[in-house]
């Protein structure tokens, strides 16, 4: 897989790609009607197009050219040296084969002026905070979010770059 900017063509396939993550990942805490109302809304295609052309981001796609395997988005926040990342996700198929890892630094290089990267990642996502402490993500505090849901507890991480 070879990663590059994501464009409208892949908007279908980031779709999918997110759906099926999703649903592997979540079903088991928040049920699947639930899953699929989230993904109905945070993942429409409308909602991934609005990220094409989003300022000081970057949309990012896994691709071996017959299928899209990963995507990240990340975005600077107020303070430009803080990248924060918004999404990245890989197809439970290909999982723990580099690609999160290639995505992670794509957009690393993305953010050339970038002090840190944040991610925000949910508490029973034990497998996506293992990616992050794995790929030298600390937690930003010992706080927990309880979010909007109460089963929608929230993890901060924190990289320092340099």
């Amino acid at each position: 897989m070879f990663v590059r900017t994501a464009g409208e063509r892949d908007l279908a396939a980031v779709r999918t790609l997110l759906v099926e993550t999703w649903h592997a990942t979540y079903d088991t805490i928040h049920g699947t009607a639930r899953v699929t109302e989230i993904t109905d809304d945070w993942h429409s295609i409308g909602s991934l197009r609005s990220r094409l052309t989003r300022p000081h981001s970057e949309f990012l796609v896994a691709d071996d050219g017959k299928r899209i395997g990963g995507m990240a988005f990340a975005a600077a926040t107020a303070d430009a040296k803080i990248i924060l990342v918004n999404q990245i996700y890989v197809h439970p198929d290909l999982q723990r084969r580099g690609i999160g890892r290639a995505l992670l630094e794509e957009i690393e290089a993305s953010f050339p002026e970038a002090q840190m990267l944040r991610v925000e990642v949910e508490e029973a996502n034990g497998g996506g905070i293992a990616f992050f402490r794995s790929a030298g993500f600390l937690p930003a505090s010992d706080d927990v979010d309880p979010g909007d849901d109460e089963k929608l507890a929230i993890r901060s991480f924190e990289k320092p770059l340099g």
